[in-house]
Formats: structure tokens, sequence, C-alpha cells
């Protein structure tokens, strides 16, 4: 998991980030983008794509993660600039945005997506799975995103938004059909399933 950075060390980077995003997929609630700073002499045991790790093994790295990294940013970009920009130019502003506040970085390894930024970047698809850096990323995007749309489950306990986190299941389309829309749903996702 560490090729990438030890390559980068190699040509005398010193403070390399992972990039990740979470909720790229969803039909409700926002796309969540986080930039990691980790110190890469001191790793995390169990640091992986954040898919393949279950939510409790998540959230304790998520807690190391944040205890260690010497910078974090995050960005979250809502379900009305998804409809507005599409998925993809809401995911890479949030990159943008979270590298471009990086404190402490001169280089970004991201997870697939290509983008020009303030410092030199590298897209590495699967980045996750492959190198350390995008995967502390990964798991605090991903656990950030989840508390919110845990928080979103209580505003409406209709959709069962703690199950699925917004994700197109047969319960969430199913739910999607008997209620309609609520305010955080992506209209530009939905509109194969319901009137919008």
């Amino acid at each position: 998991m560490l090729q990438y950075e030890r390559r980068l060390i190699d040509e005398g980077y010193k403070y390399i980030a992972g990039v990740d995003e979470a909720g790229r997929g969803p039909l409700a609630g926002p796309v969540v983008i986080a930039a990691v700073v980790m110190p890469l002499d001191n790793l995390i045991d169990g640091v992986n794509d954040s898919k393949k790790l279950s939510a409790k093994k998540r959230d304790a790295l998520y807690e190391l993660i944040m205890q260690s990294a010497l910078n974090v940013k995050v960005s979250v970009i809502s379900h009305e600039i998804i409809d507005e920009i599409n998925i993809l130019n809401a995911t890479k502003r949030g990159m943008l945005e979270c590298i471009n506040c990086l404190e402490c970085a001169d280089v970004a390894l991201i997870d697939a997506v290509k983008l020009q930024a303030q410092i030199p970047t590298i897209s590495i698809i699967h980045g996750d799975a492959l190198s350390y850096s995008i995967a502390a990323a990964s798991i605090v995007a991903k656990v950030t995103r989840d508390k919110l749309m845990l928080e979103y489950d209580k505003l409406y306990p209709q959709y069962n938004f703690s199950k699925h986190k917004g994700y197109g299941t047969a319960e969430h389309i199913k739910m999607l059909k008997e209620h309609g829309p609520c305010t955080i749903h992506r209209r530009s996702f939905i509109k194969n399933f319901v009137e919008v």
C-alpha cells in the first residue's frame, strides 16, 4: 500500500496527501471528499479501502487517522450542487477545495479522478486499494458521510437512510416511489424512478 508514496519520497516529496470521495453513486445526500496527509513512518494497521471494512472497523480507524494525521480537510458538496453541475464536477470541486486548503502537502494522490490543483496530482485507478494515503482519505470521507446520513435519517425516517445511506437499494427505491422525493434527493439521479 506504500509503493506510490515510496516512489514520491524517492523523488524528493515530503508531504503526500491522499484524496478520495464517498457518495458519488447515491440517490440522496451529498458527496463528501477528504484529503489526508498521513505520517508514513508510523502506519496505522488495518487502513484499507473503506468499502472493504466493516462500519465498526471504519469508525475505529477514523478515530486513529484523525488523531495521527498531519493535516485533514473535508468538503461536503450538497445534492443541489450535484444536480446543478453533475456528480463528476461536484466531486472535482470538493477535491480542489480540499487540496488547495491543505497546509502541508506538496503532492496529492487521488483515487481515479484526474485533476489540476495548486500542487502536483497523480490519479490512481482503484487508488483506495493501492495507496495507504488514499485509503486513509476514503475512510475519513465514508465515515463523515455516513454520520451525515444518520442525521438525515432522523429528519426523514420514512426512507431508512440509516440503513442504505441514500444508495439506490430496492428498499430505498420502494420508499421513494411510496413517499416521493424529500429535500435531499438528487433530482438528476431519481428521474428514472419518480417524477421530479
